[in-house]
């Protein structure tokens, strides 16, 4: 039997040297430590999602941690709803944000200048096509990036698909931009930099929700233990709402990619005639000429010049001088396009009368066509020859004027407010091109209608056109046709011929040709054709009257 044995009683009797009435102080400190360490771990278990307990006998599989996280292991999780959980905890989110918002910066600055370009064209920024694609693009861009800044923390799988689509769209949209090469012609630098620019923010887009779904993922599993799947209501109200957003830019990318593939065919048709650069090789505007410059017996005959009125010539005078000339009324005519109609090039803004009265010089000058010219004009078409008149008087030698605006009505036929904004913004969404893809597929709208034709007033190029003819016929335009009242030529023979309809229905449209009548003390005849429309030359009276007034006039030599 050993010496020393402990009482089975008291087993800690003897510890330490001690008797075994008290443990020593450091064992008293051990348990409270155990106690302290108990009720810690007790309290975490009562906080603990009750998912979390299924997780820990879950079987692993490819997103559970092979470590365990040193860092947080002795920090208590936090609940998934606290605000402390975000994804803008990471500098990598915040850096994200910073690049959104000086991206947004740069879209909306360079939204602001194709705005500006619209109505009054800087330098260098002139496009040959429509000024309202560029800014269409722009405006997508600028919309994308906002509603990336205010849906950036609420990540969603739609968002990101529709990106992907987007992205797609636009890649196709650059694609057949630069390989037609009068699409690459008509929007030069600046409509393909917007259009490559949307591109690059629809892919930004789409890097910054993935980017911030894991970031988000990593916060959570990170703090709470797992990552959350479940969402408030406020943030599926946002992922609704983006989603609707970005299908409604799906859509409006899907339509501007349709009306590009049928501009590309609408260039497939060649002009008439030929295309001459003007303003110091800016743009070119289109001059067809047609006939002989003599008699069957070889005396020189004026050239009719035709300046069409609302609509491009081709539409209806083209036919209609082509008849004279079969009938024997002219011997040759000439027509140009004035810029932004049919097949002639857009203009800087602004553009008034007496700036394309110049550049028609120019082209006619390049082409080598030279007076003497019968002026035929039809509504405000009729401006524009008086200006031509009085600026080449000795190469005039005679003027018709069919239904002539009077300048005092500029105001209200064409350079009211509100007429301004509804063609503003008909050519914003003039890209989507609603009107022309309709046309096209039940309407059964050739390339031809849509240059020149019946749809001609649905393109971006004729509605850009219009505009500025709005913004300064109160005041270029107007100012040009009163000086040239007082500089033209007395001598020069004038025809005028105006509509029944027009002249029995408003007395002040009477007055204002009769006003007309007195632009010269030349005038032969001032004929009123009953019943007919403001384009006198609809009705057979009307292609009559103005066949014989032009015979007069080209054959009075």
């Amino acid at each position: 039997m050993p010496l020393f044995s402990r009482s089975k009683d008291n087993p800690d009797d003897g510890r330490d040297g001690h008797d075994g009435r008290s443990s020593s102080p450091l064992s008293q400190q051990h348990q409270q430590q155990q106690q302290q360490q108990q009720q810690q771990q007790q309290h975490r278990q009562q906080r603990r999602h009750p998912a979390d307990d299924a997780d820990d006998y879950a079987p692993p599989d490819e997103h559970t941690r092979l470590l365990p996280n040193r860092v947080d292991s002795g920090r208590a999780m936090l609940n998934p709803d606290d605000p402390a959980v975000s994804p803008y905890n990471l500098w990598s989110i915040r850096i994200l944000r910073y690049l959104t918002l000086f991206f947004t910066a740069v879209t909306l600055a360079w939204w602001v200048v194709l705005l500006v370009t619209v109505f009054a064209t800087p330098p260098g920024l002139h496009t040959r096509g429509s000024a309202f694609f560029p800014l269409s693009y722009a405006s997508l861009a600028l919309a994308n990036m906002l509603f990336t800044l205010i849906f950036f923390g609420v990540p969603s799988k739609a968002v990101r698909v529709l990106a992907i689509v987007l992205a797609f769209l636009l890649l196709l949209d650059v694609i057949l931009i630069l390989s037609v090469q009068q699409t690459r012609y008509e929007e030069g630098w600046v409509g393909t930099t917007s259009v490559v620019w949307t591109l690059l923010m629809s892919l930004w887009t789409l890097l910054t929700d993935r980017t911030v779904q894991w970031g988000k993922r990593e916060e959570e599993e990170r703090l709470t233990g797992r990552a959350e799947t479940r969402r408030t209501l406020t943030e599926w109200l946002a992922v609704l709402l983006s989603t609707i957003a970005y299908v409604v830019m799906a859509i409006a990318v899907l339509l501007m990619t349709l009306t590009i593939i049928l501009r590309a065919l609408d260039a497939g048709v060649g002009p008439p005639g030929k295309l001459y650069r003007v303003d110091g090789g800016k743009y070119r505007i289109h001059l067809y000429c047609h006939g002989n410059k003599t008699d069957r017996h070889g005396d020189e005959l004026p050239t009719v010049l035709i300046e069409g009125g609302e609509r491009p010539v081709e539409q209806h005078l083209w036919g209609f001088a082509q008849n004279a000339i079969g009938n024997g009324s002219i011997s040759r005519y000439c027509f140009a396009d004035r810029p932004g109609f049919a097949w002639s090039d857009t203009a800087p803004s602004p553009l008034s009368a007496g700036f394309a009265v110049d550049v028609l010089g120019e082209a006619l000058a390049e082409a080598g066509e030279q007076g003497p010219w019968v002026l035929l004009s039809a509504g405000v078409g009729s401006i524009y020859s008086r200006v031509f008149s009085s600026r080449h008087g000795h190469e005039v030698s005679g003027l018709l004027l069919i239904d002539p605006l009077h300048e005092d009505l500029l105001d209200e036929a064409i350079g009211r407010p509100g007429r301004g904004f509804l063609l503003w913004l008909r050519g914003v969404i003039s890209p989507l091109g609603i009107d022309r893809l309709s046309g096209a597929i039940f309407r059964g709208r050739t390339s031809k209608d849509r240059i020149y034709g019946r749809a001609a007033q649905q393109t971006g190029k004729f509605i850009f056109a219009k505009l500025q003819e709005n913004l300064v016929a109160n005041s270029f335009t107007k100012r040009d046709a009163q000086s040239s009242r007082q500089i033209q030529n007395k001598d020069t023979p004038l025809v005028l011929v105006s509509s029944g309809i027009e002249v029995q229905g408003s007395s002040e449209w009477a007055d204002k040709q009769r006003d007309l009548s007195r632009l010269t003390e030349k005038l032969l005849s001032w004929d009123i054709v009953n019943k007919a429309p403001h384009q006198v030359w609809l009705t057979q009276d009307g292609r009559d009257q103005i066949e014989k007034r032009l015979r007069q006039l080209v054959y009075a030599q």
